[in-house]
């Protein structure tokens, strides 16, 4: 079929959407929503067979969807209806929640029900519900109701209108009255807010929204009071406890848009004399052993590494190495594997330059720390998605195994042109060839999980349960001795052909250039992306009914 997907962004539900419905031989384009007019052009340019929303902000025009099967992505159960679902359920405490598609009609969530489904709310933030149990909830319905479309002659079923419409949720009902609300209220207000908008709230006076907050048993202070720091996030007390929080975005100003960064960064001088914790009950960075096997867990916010994240993870994983064990899994996040520099934390800093640049030398300096490994094999197990240095970063690895759903995005050009590093030039062609190469970085679509262990970018596809029966026989063969000699062997020969500081120094002169050169579109792109700007247009990358002129 031609469908055409009409989406606000081309966020992680529609990429996933995207690379499920090519792979099963639909000829999809995509066309942001950004007003009527352009959508009936996208219309009139593609004649679609069948139009999805998997991710709207605002109703599709009426004569659009009158003409045409539209169907909606609605994160909610049947009878569900309004622009807050998930974060209704989240603060509600839901335990079974679910995904609807729907028709599209002149009243909002009201159409018929082509399909839907169920699944258990963990104790997650929206975000992470959102990318892994609505996202999965969405491929199975969406690929059920064209299913029903294309076998043609089968009925929807009519939307149960009797239930009351929710509302959006306002500021007033997130709010969090520290003096009151006990942690597990406090983690429910500010999960339910992940992503967008976060929970309003005060510190030291200054306006800020909170994002991603963890539990923290360990102490306890006056509710509503910075208690302690570690690293970059600030613990605050509860009722009953405390909360971690990481990230925190300034109160808009005038002529200022705000965007996320860490939250000890965003505060400043704010945390002089608040006193670190040393041993927190949640941790950043966490590492276990279990059958010869060493796991390094890294669930950075975002998949998203700074500066001082890089250095941390690359000292525990030299930790790591010097464990009597056979093998080390790079367990990531997840919802992410890993994204690469930290555009947050660049942004926020005083020279993003430089700190660009700070941050890429120190992803190179771990990438190298994995590369040169001679004492342990190394596995990257990729559970949640990936894109442009964090895919790199992986290949730094041994092995490389990914949970089928994983999507990779391994191009670094849509953030203004980068140039990247990560020693891509060294490890990419080893895995798919220099032919390979072009496919895989100048095309800059989303690659899932099937298809990049087909084409070589990675091993194989692998259910994230198991993992640890795969760590487990991979460092328990007897040929390890064997591997490990042949690695070193490898890594000598590939060293007297071209050092690594080669692949470096060349990839950081172009990376120098996008930082600090006379092109500033690596600025203009990050600053857009940290503010989420909304698009003007839809790339031609993705609207291949514009690059088509429609044929």
């Amino acid at each position: 079929m031609r469908i055409l997907f009409l989406t606000h962004a081309f966020n992680s539900l529609t990429q996933s959407l995207f690379v499920e419905l090519t792979t099963r031989g639909h000829d999809v384009s995509i066309e942001f929503d950004i007003n009527d007019t352009v959508t009936r052009e996208a219309v009139s340019l593609f004649r679609p067979d069948l139009i999805v929303a998997p991710y709207l902000r605002r109703a599709i025009p009426e004569d659009v969807w009158r003409n045409n099967i539209c169907l909606i992505v609605h994160p909610g159960i049947k009878g569900d209806r309004g622009p807050s679902a998930l974060d209704w359920a989240i603060m509600n405490a839901e335990t079974d929640w679910g995904v609807t598609v729907l028709q599209a009609t002149g009243e909002m969530d009201a159409g018929d029900i082509w399909a839907g489904g169920h699944f258990l709310v963990r104790e997650a933030t929206k975000s992470s519900l959102y990318r892994r149990e609505v996202t999965q909830g969405a491929l199975d319905a969406v690929v059920k109701a064209i299913g029903k479309i294309e076998a043609g002659g089968l009925v929807p079923e009519p939307q149960d209108l009797s239930v009351a419409f929710r509302p959006l949720v306002k500021q007033e009902n997130r709010a969090i009255d520290w003096a009151r609300d006990d942690t597990a209220t406090v983690l429910r207000k500010i999960r339910a807010a992940d992503g967008f908008p976060g929970v309003d709230d005060v510190i030291g006076g200054n306006a800020y929204a909170l994002f991603d907050a963890h539990p923290e048993t360990g102490v306890k202070g006056v509710p509503g009071q910075i208690i302690g720091r570690r690293h970059h996030a600030i613990c605050r007390a509860t009722r009953d406890g405390a909360v971690w929080i990481t990230h925190l975005k300034p109160a808009r100003t005038a002529g200022e848009r705000p965007f996320k960064r860490p939250a000890a960064m965003a505060l400043g001088n704010e945390l002089d004399g608040v006193p670190e914790i040393l041993e927190p009950t949640w941790r950043e960075i966490r590492y276990e052993e279990a059958d010869g096997v060493g796991y390094l867990y890294f669930p950075f916010y975002n998949g998203a590494m700074s500066t001082d994240q890089c250095k941390r993870l690359e000292a525990a994983y030299r930790e790591a190495c010097s464990q009597d064990t056979r093998a080390i899994v790079l367990m990531g996040g997840g919802d992410f594997w890993s994204n690469g520099m930290h555009l947050g934390a660049i942004e926020g800093a005083d020279s993003p330059a430089e700190e660009s640049w700070r941050n890429i030398n120190a992803i190179d300096d771990l990438c190298h720390a994995i590369i040169t490994t001679e004492t342990h094999l190394t596995v990257a197990a990729m559970r949640g998605n990936a894109g442009a240095g964090g895919v790199f970063l992986a290949l730094a690895a041994d092995r490389v195994i990914a949970a089928p759903h994983v999507v990779l995005n391994p191009h670094y050009k849509n953030m203004g042109n980068l140039y990247g590093s990560e020693y891509w030039t060294y490890l990419l062609p080893k895995r798919v060839g220099e032919a390979g190469v072009s496919r895989v970085m100048g095309r800059r679509l989303p690659i899932g999980a099937p298809e990049a262990a087909q084409m070589g970018l990675i091993d194989e596809c692998l259910d994230g349960g198991k993992i640890r029966d795969y760590a487990k026989a991979f460092a328990n063969a007897g040929d390890v001795p064997a591997r490990l000699a042949a690695k070193r062997k490898s890594r000598r020969e590939d060293e007297a052909a071209r050092p690594l500081a080669e692949y470096r120094k060349d990839e950081l002169e172009r990376m120098r250039l996008n930082f600090f050169g006379f092109d500033p579109s690596y600025h203009i792109a990050r600053y857009n992306f940290m503010r989420k700007t909304p698009a003007s247009r839809t790339p031609l990358f993705i609207a291949s009914h514009r690059r088509m002129g429609g044929k």
